[in-house]
């Protein structure tokens, strides 16, 4: 008997600076709330910008290690652990509908979860009791690589697949570290470039999005490199035709990281009737 699920909403959520773990803040309880508000996941597809590969490529590890990917930061950090286990048959779902969909996607035994995919999972399912299947980013290939890329996972969101993306709408560390030494001033561009992108995802305008380093204000400032906005798409793509976005979250951490957070569903499965 096979069965039944309700459709999820697919997500893009922040996850600032590694600190964010010790300081989650506003933006850490709008996580925590986004995620008791949801039916319960079969798995969590979890996209991150700092995993980086020439091909989609997902991880079949069954009991993924936490990876501490950075460096100087406070003792605390380093001894913090998710134990999220993994699900091969379910990894094996989303490999095959990324390869169903035309892409050269390949799979990753021994990958683990990166502070972009455990930082903001522990304040989502602080239990660890959902399967965690990381799926890597293609950070030269751009926004609509990446949409398509969510558009294959489309029909997992009605299987009991949670699709969580995670970067950050801005992400300029030369700016943070001017602003941290200059009296901690925002750069104006935060909030504007922020409001624009909400802007047109209500507005469901993908053509602009897809070409927000010619049309967003101050984009290539925001984003000198892309590839902490790319799973933004990945979101937005896998819930599918006339998407409703809801904006979670918006606020800023560390002088220049906007913490936006949005959910993305399609009309058809908000309302079925």
């Amino acid at each position: 008997m096979q069965t039944s699920y309700q459709p999820l909403p697919s997500l893009f959520v922040p996850h600032g600076a590694p600190t964010f773990a010790l300081r989650p803040g506003a933006a850490g309880a709008a996580l925590s709330a986004s995620a008791i508000s949801l039916p319960r996941p079969r798995a969590i597809v979890m996209v991150s910008a700092h995993w980086e590969t020439s091909q989609p490529t997902v991880g079949f590890a069954e009991l993924p290690e936490t990876i501490h990917d950075f460096w100087g930061f406070p003792d605390a950090l380093y001894d913090m652990r998710y134990p999220a286990t993994g699900c091969r048959e379910a990894s094996g779902e989303v490999l095959q509908a990324l390869l169903d969909a035309g892409f050269p996607a390949q799979s990753d035994a021994r990958r683990g979860l990166d502070h972009g995919a455990w930082l903001p999972l522990r304040l989502m399912f602080p239990e660890a009791d959902v399967p965690v299947l990381p799926l890597s980013i293609q950070s030269r290939l751009g926004p609509e690589h990446h949409y398509r890329l969510g558009q294959a996972l489309a029909p997992l969101t009605g299987k009991g697949f949670l699709i969580i993306a995670s970067g950050n709408l801005t992400h300029n560390l030369a700016d943070y570290q001017r602003a941290a030494t200059n009296g901690g001033q925002t750069p104006a561009y935060v909030r504007g470039f922020s409001d624009w992108v909400w802007s047109r995802l209500q507005a469901n305008d993908l053509p602009a999005l897809l070409d927000y380093r010619q049309q967003a204000p101050d984009a290539v400032r925001a984003h000198p490199r892309d590839e902490h906005l790319l799973p933004l798409y990945v979101a937005f793509g896998a819930a599918g035709a006339d998407t409703r976005p809801q904006r979670l979250h918006a606020g800023i951490d560390d002088y220049v990281i906007a913490m936006d957070a949005f959910a993305f569903q399609s009309a058809q499965a908000r309302d079925p009737s």
